[in-house]
């Protein structure tokens, strides 16, 4: 059973999610960022991903703050805190597009480390709405990874 539906609630849990939510802001900083500045002959193909990377990434941090809150928990909301907790690290502005792409590829590998031991995490905790769609980031994450390494040789 859900631990929100048993009502267990743990600090542990609240932490490796908020580690979710810190490392999805960055990243979700730097693809905007990467949407706006990317140049080259491939800038209309990479300028439209990243926007859908941005945007799923909104999408992810959403979902994981509002899990957080669902066990009446705060989910982290400022930046310093997400730069505080975050695995995924900002980057100069001055990337071309390929380099650009390397980055993102070196995040999505951080995230689906991350990701799978949180997934850990909230299974031994008997959380399987989470693990749920922890998993469910994990493979569209995975998906993603492939697009931008096949796109990337």
């Amino acid at each position: 059973m859900s631990t929100a539906v048993t009502g267990v609630k743990s600090p542990s849990l609240t932490d490796v999610l908020n580690k979710q939510v810190a490392n999805w802001s960055v990243l979700y900083i730097k693809l905007h960022h990467y949407h706006w500045y990317v140049t080259g002959p491939h800038f209309y193909t990479l300028h439209e991903k990243f926007e859908e990377l941005y945007n799923e990434a909104f999408s992810n941090i959403d979902l994981i703050a509002e899990r957080i809150r669902v066990f009446g928990m705060t989910p982290l909301s400022l930046i310093k805190d997400y730069l505080e907790h975050s695995t995924i690290k900002e980057v100069g502005t001055d990337l071309d597009s390929k380099s650009m792409v390397k980055e993102v590829l070196r995040d999505f590998e951080i995230l689906a480390e991350n990701m799978n031991e949180c997934a850990e995490k909230v299974s031994e905790l008997g959380d399987t709405a989470t693990e749920d769609m922890l998993i469910s980031f994990i493979k569209t994450l995975e998906s993603n990874h492939w697009m931008l390494t096949s796109f990337n040789k």
